[in-house]
């Protein structure tokens, strides 16, 4: 719930919540759906941008963020977002696991 929320979805929330059960938004239902909707049989990389693989291929052959963001006139900022989407949507922590994963797929020379 946000601050924004409607007062009557706040009375509905309470009530729920006091009778011991879950409530969610239904924003968050939405989110929660998508995520469920995602192939599975498909490699994570696809799940991507085509900026975003580009990005996770130049990470995977070992370039900063900085050297991304001049060979794409990029931001430093833009490419870190990218990043941070990339490890997102690919459900990793950092830097080591994307290697890794282009590695295996062969995403990489």
């Amino acid at each position: 719930m946000t601050k924004g929320s409607a007062s009557q979805e706040l009375i509905e929330a309470i009530r729920k919540v006091a009778r011991g059960k879950k409530y969610i938004t239904s924003s968050l239902a939405e989110k929660i759906a998508f995520e469920m909707e995602v192939d599975t049989s498909k490699p994570l990389h696809e799940t991507l941008s085509d900026r975003e693989y580009q990005v996770l291929c130049m990470i995977a052959s070992g370039k900063t963020v900085t050297e991304i963001g001049e060979a794409l006139s990029l931001s430093v900022k833009t490419i870190s977002t990218h990043r941070s989407r990339i490890l997102k949507k690919m459900k990793m922590k950092n830097n080591a696991q994307l290697i890794r994963y282009a590695i295996r797929h062969d995403l990489v020379d």
